[in-house]
């Protein structure tokens, strides 16, 4: 197989799984939004934009994976890492929807303190939080399997959810009971 090959089976590997997370992921953030304006009696089909979104997202979450500030806890105890990753996701992806929305108000304006101002006056802003909330709990989900299986590996995670349950632990094996009372 050529470098270039295995460099990009090595890439769509990494890709899939991040990509169907956040498609589901932002998926789901849309139909929450659109379920909310609906009773004020606004649709939205936001379908194309969260599978836009997802793919971005999922592309900027591995290309960040590889800076040294976000992988800043590699011998701590994997909750250091799932904490300070869903932390740093968190704080992109708030700039990214403010921005999101600023870019909305801006083409409307053409000013940025004017469109700041009606920004901050015209936003529902419990609307904007409660949807960051999910998505804070979303990448927390997230960040939790990422380091699950960067400790236990790809195959060993595979095993475990989706083909043989896990050995037994060894305290069993030596006492020759398979943890039944």
């Amino acid at each position: 197989m050529s470098t270039f090959t295995h460099k990009l089976k090595h890439e769509v590997d990494e890709l899939i799984p991040v990509i169907v997370f956040f498609f589901f992921a932002f998926q789901l953030l849309a139909l929450t939004e659109a379920l909310i304006l609906k009773q004020y009696g606004i649709s939205v089909s936001a379908f194309l934009t969260a599978t836009i979104t997802a793919l971005v997202v999922a592309k900027v979450v591995l290309i960040a994976d590889h800076f040294p500030l976000v992988n800043r806890f590699p011998t701590k105890p994997l909750s250091y890492n799932v904490f300070w990753k869903t932390a740093i996701y968190f704080a992109g992806l708030v700039a990214f929807r403010y921005a999101e929305h600023f870019v909305h108000f801006w083409r409307q304006t053409k000013t940025v303190a004017e469109a700041n101002r009606r920004m901050l006056d015209e936003m529902v802003w419990p609307h904007f939080w409660g949807v960051q909330l999910w998505m804070l709990v979303l990448l927390l989900f997230f960040c939790t399997f990422r380091e699950l299986i960067r400790a236990l590996g790809r195959e060993r995670m595979i095993r475990m959810f989706f083909k043989d349950p896990a050995p037994p632990r060894r305290d069993e094996k030596d006492r020759g009971d398979s943890g039944k009372q």
